[in-house]
């Protein structure tokens, strides 16, 4: 099996294919050869769980992932890659690379038809410039997933991760938070990357709820909620919520009141069990 952590390797492999570096894939190929065992060790919970990787690089994390799951199917944009990964995944016969955008593909659809009945997971070192949305696409899919094991900067993991209520929260904190629960599990230096990016980077698994938080409308009016609140975050809470979602200042103010509130608290301070009654105090 190729070294796919290897430097001189990567060149020669690269050049022996006519391959060069996408940037604007965000293509930046992991050559530590700890980092992938590690988010395949945390990511599979069992060999009978399939794995779904989303962007293969040259294979190096997708390796790791046949050697500890029965069924890997990675999806990659690149079609470039395919004589590399013709190459560097020869010895697994457990791994199906399909050439689609992830995120014009339907993840509830695509497990059905790749997957059957079999329980899946996501292990994936994701782009920067889409970590986001893709997290998004596959936790609104309505997908059933075990876990979401992903490598994100640093700097979004620590927001993903965030508790709702915390000064690093966001939008995007609640639209996962209110879904499963999020945790970092390690960090990943720059230089364990080729070619080195300008920021660290961070392991985190997402493991949706198996019992829901809330209903999909109340998850629905939370959001909006959240979009509103986190679009004029400087402003109180009751001014944001009032400008975004067209209400009058009384109007938030009362439902802010029911939910033990102050009229003038911040809309970051604002945690996960708040959030749910003022969804449910506005609905009224």
């Amino acid at each position: 099996m190729p070294e796919l952590t290897d430097m001189q390797y990567i060149r020669t492999l690269a050049k022996r294919h006519n391959f060069s570096f996408s940037k604007g894939l965000g293509q930046n190929f992991l050559i530590d050869p700890e980092v992938c065992p590690a988010i395949a060790e945390y990511g599979i919970p069992s060999r009978e769980c399939g794995v779904l990787e989303i962007g293969t690089g040259f294979g190096v994390l997708t390796q790791q992932l046949a050697m500890r799951s029965e069924q890997v199917v990675a999806v990659e944009l690149d079609r470039r890659l395919q004589p590399v990964l013709g190459e560097t995944l020869a010895d697994f016969d457990n791994i199906s690379v399909v050439w689609q955008d992830i995120m014009k593909v339907d993840p509830a659809e695509f497990l059905k038809e790749h997957f059957g009945a079999r329980e899946v997971a996501v292990c994936a070192n994701l782009p920067y410039y889409i970590t986001s949305p893709i997290l998004m696409h596959l936790l609104e899919s309505g997908a059933r997933f075990r876990s979401i094991t992903v490598m994100v900067q640093k700097e979004t993991a620590e927001r993903l991760c965030a508790e709702i209520g915390s000064r690093q929260a966001g939008a995007v904190t609640a639209a996962v938070r209110l879904r499963g629960d999020a945790e970092q599990l390690f960090g990943v230096p720059r230089d364990a990357f080729y070619p080195a990016p300008k920021v660290d980077s961070a392991v985190i698994r997402i493991t949706p709820y198996d019992t829901p938080l809330c209903t999909p409308e109340q998850l629905h009016r939370v959001l909006k909620i959240v979009k509103a609140g986190f679009a004029q975050r400087r402003k109180t809470a009751a001014n944001a919520l009032a400008s975004g979602l067209g209400l009058s200042r009384e109007q938030v103010t009362d439902a802010l009141a029911e939910c033990g509130q102050d009229a003038n608290v911040r809309f970051e301070q604002l945690d996960q069990e708040t959030l749910l009654r003022l969804a449910d105090a506005l609905k009224q």
